[in-house]
């Protein structure tokens, strides 16, 4: 075996080769066996490197025999995203054509570009940046918007009180909103125009709302007169120099109005009345408090038995006729029942008659008391 000389060296075999460089020239691209050709297909997506760029055509390296070319009508279609592009940027485009005419490939980066909007709408909402739409059409839930060649949506309750009632007005008129809802995968942009218009108050709101405290009664004025209740705006008193109270509007339900039964909220209050109310409890998600008045006084029913062992006598009126008995309110926020069966076929009531009846029996629990009328006659066959 022959020996190796000095200037013999052994190259190891582990030892990956050295990794030639991307030819440059078509004469060495042919020449480069190790370098394969792509021929892009119409409909793929491609990754390439931007060779060139000019004010109407924008050229991209996609490893075919020809570079890809975006022009015409794709180039003013992605404009916008364009003019944030340079020579050497990589980017993702669509296949138009394999090859036109003149053997170039047609690209189109409209998917790109509507994928940087999307990444803007997203980091406008992280942020709170202010973004410029225009009016489109109204319909029932508010105002649609285009910006960027993108359909967005500003519902109704999202407008600032300038524009609630004449949202007409606002078709092809331009609008500075707040994104407040995100959704690239449902094709949802959803915007405030009262986050911009009403910024100041509704961070006064905001204040508010994390100033309030469950179980503490505010001044309020009545703000609306509903079946279902009273919408109520607090006066809520905040710290600092120049605010000094934040207001804030929420529901007093029907149920939470009085310990009697309330059949209609506006025989009781009007808009604009000043009433006190008790907060039950704070809806952060909506920024609206749940509201009491009847929780402004004691509950009737506690201790009522102290009050009304079996065998009182009281005098009450009659608040209720139904089929099976007679309601008798005793005191505000309790009415007792007479069943049908303790009333003979001649007794007579209607509403707001006063009359004397007999406790029989008092349920706290279930709210409930059981009356029976005093006798005025001797029963027949009586001895």
């Amino acid at each position: 075996m022959a020996k190796k000389t000095d200037s013999q060296t052994e190259v190891p075999t582990s030892e990956a080769p050295t990794k030639t460089a991307a030819p440059k020239t078509m004469e060495e691209l042919l020449n480069d066996t190790s370098y394969t050709l792509r021929t892009p297909k119409k409909g793929e997506t491609v990754s390439g490197k931007i060779t060139d760029k000019t004010r109407k055509m924008l050229l991209i390296d996609i490893g075919g025999k020809t570079e890809g070319i975006v022009v015409d009508k794709e180039f003013d279609a992605a404009r916008d995203y364009i003019d944030q592009l340079n020579s050497g940027d990589q980017v993702e485009a669509y296949v138009l054509s394999s090859e036109n005419e003149r053997g170039q490939i047609l690209l189109s980066l409209k998917k790109a570009a509507l994928d940087t909007k999307w990444d803007e709408f997203t980091k406008a909402l992280t942020d709170g940046s202010v973004v410029e739409v225009k009016g489109l059409e109204v319909n029932k839930g508010g105002l649609i918007v285009v910006v960027d060649g993108i359909r967005g949506f500003i519902p109704t309750s999202q407008f600032g009180k300038e524009f609630v009632g004449n949202l007409q007005k606002l078709k092809n008129r331009r609008l500075s909103v707040k994104v407040i809802e995100v959704d690239k995968e449902k094709n949802r942009l959803i915007f405030s125009e009262k986050h911009v218009s009403e910024a100041a108050e509704m961070a006064q709101r905001a204040q508010a709302l994390g100033s309030v405290k469950v179980g503490e009664i505010y001044e309020g004025v009545v703000s609306g007169v509903m079946p279902f209740g009273l919408f109520v705006t607090v006066a809520v008193p905040l710290s600092g120099e120049h605010v000094t109270v934040g207001h804030i509007e929420g529901l007093v339900h029907i149920s939470e109005m009085s310990w009697e039964k309330v059949n209609d909220p506006h025989e009781l209050y009007r808009v604009g009345q000043e009433i006190k109310v008790k907060v039950l409890g704070v809806d952060e998600t909506a920024g609206k408090l749940n509201l009491s008045l009847k929780q402004l006084a004691s509950d009737p029913w506690i201790e009522i038995e102290t009050r009304y062992p079996i065998g009182t006598t009281v005098t009450g009126t009659v608040s209720r006729v139904v089929q099976f008995g007679v309601f008798v309110k005793v005191e505000p926020g309790v009415d007792g029942l007479i069943h049908t069966s303790k009333l003979s076929p001649e007794q007579e009531f209607q509403s707001g008659d006063s009359l004397t009846v007999v406790v029989e029996s008092v349920d706290p629990a279930q709210r409930r008391m059981s009356l029976s009328t005093i006798l005025t006659e001797v029963p027949m066959g009586y001895k």
